[in-house]
């Protein structure tokens, strides 16, 4: 039997995988996070059909989780990759999730207990999560874990509350890394992306206004499973927003920062604005934009709706800047460009779509692989074969190769499964 290794659990990992698997090829998905699910996890709905993102995702972890041909290693990262096509040999370093995962049942009594509490990180910072947690509800595997840099028992050897209280004896502190070494015939890279930080552009205020916040802090609060219950509620002071304007190529198409256009920030904004409206018929929608980029399937009619139906409106314009008006509502400040004069708006809350990034450790990946990277830091693929990288055997899905929406990622899931099963006779 052939075998793949697929580095990366997202969307794009997870559909790689299934492919294999379908195809009677034994798949090792690695997974640095302690679940699959990457992303497309933390969002709330999809565009262009606004189809719930967990109910789309979920089937297919749970597939990969009981697919006889799929083995999941999850808080595992590759550290070393030697060989030629058709017979490479990986070593992959897991770390210690401090749980011995086949006695949890995933109760969460443990959590309970717990007396320490650290911002979530799969909630974007905007709730506060427990030493010993679940990466987020649905998570696969369904195993809880435990934060080393915040475990008391672990930093100072104090508490131990969750292993008293756990009746399955699942909590182990004597947990150490472990290193795998794995012989495979194939590798696909699928590690995703990053938002880019924009922290340091100071012009849009944010971290100094604090209704001014990234797109995925958005999905998080508008979605049900979020800090706030799927209400859109302000930061500041928890009142319902009504008015909000998103600002769109926040560190993208920036001689500065990045180059290139992100690509989906055009419609995940227009999805945002419909989602607010169906939330509240009385929240107003603003869409600040240079140029407008809706170029997949449906995606024009899914714009139109927006405008029509949920009363989003576009403006063109280029924002200067986002000041705070002393109550916390941010003031946008910007040209006009259909009038080429200098206009503002002051709205509840402020949504900055950032630019996708490649993910830190890309780099480093790409040493351990041996593959070339392009000049913006993604995997660099083929031009005439998109999923082929510089290294024969080893394959690009997804965003790791730039950005990409959902559909398109899973389109080159699929096609880095199909050539991945070919290599080695």
């Amino acid at each position: 039997m052939k075998t793949v290794m697929v580095i990366g659990g997202g969307i794009a990992g997870i559909q790689t995988a299934l492919d294999l698997a379908e195809m009677g090829i034994q798949v090792h998905l690695v997974e640095r996070l302690p679940s699959i699910g990457g992303r497309m996890a933390q969002l709330d709905k999809t565009f262009p059909t606004n189809d719930c993102s967990t109910c789309i995702l979920s089937p297919k972890m749970n597939e990969c989780a009981r697919h006889p041909n799929i083995a999941i290693h999850t808080c595992a990262e590759v550290t070393a990759l030697d060989g030629t096509a058709g017979d490479f040999t990986v070593r992959l370093v897991q770390r210690p999730r401090y749980v011995d995962a086949a006695k949890c049942t995933g109760c969460g009594e443990c959590t309970q207990k717990c007396p320490v509490k650290v911002p979530d990180a799969f909630d974007m910072g905007l709730r506060q999560r427990k030493a010993i947690y679940l990466y987020f509800p649905q998570a696969i595997p369904q195993v809880m874990t435990i934060d080393p840099e915040a475990c008391l028992y672990l930093t100072k050897g104090k508490c131990g509350n969750c292993a008293k209280v756990c009746q399955a004896g699942a909590v182990d502190f004597a947990q150490q890394p472990r290193t795998l070494e794995l012989h495979v015939t194939a590798v696909v890279v699928a590690t995703g992306f990053d938002f880019f930080d924009p922290t340091g552009l100071t012009q849009f205020g944010y971290q100094e206004c604090p209704n001014v916040i990234t797109a995925l802090e958005y999905e998080r609060l508008i979605s049900a499973s979020g800090p706030t219950g799927g209400r859109l509620l302000r930061l500041s002071d928890g009142q319902p927003v009504r008015r909000i304007g998103f600002i769109q190529c926040v560190g993208s198409r920036d001689v500065r920062h990045q180059l290139f256009c992100s690509s989906v920030c055009c419609m995940h904004s227009s999805k945002q604005a419909v989602l607010a409206a169906e939330h509240d018929s009385q929240v107003e929608s603003f869409v600040f934009f240079t140029d407008f980029r809706a170029s997949g399937k449906g995606f024009r009619e899914y714009v139109a709706r927006a405008e029509q139906e949920y009363g989003v409106r576009y403006i063109r314009s280029r924002v200067a800047r986002i000041t705070d008006d002393g109550a916390h509502n941010p003031v946008i400040r910007y040209e006009d460009m259909a009038t080429s004069r200098p206009a503002q708006m002051t709205v509840d809350m402020a949504v900055l779509a950032t630019s996708l990034m490649p993910r830190p450790g890309t780099a480093e990946l790409a040493r351990v692989l041996g593959i070339e990277l392009d000049s913006y830091g993604f995997v660099k693929t083929e031009p005439f074969s998109p999923v082929a990288t510089s290294r024969p055997g080893i394959f690009a899905a997804g965003c790791c190769a730039g950005p990409f929406d959902i559909p398109e990622s899973v389109t080159q899931a699929s096609a880095a499964a199909a050539r991945a099963a070919r290599v080695g006779g």
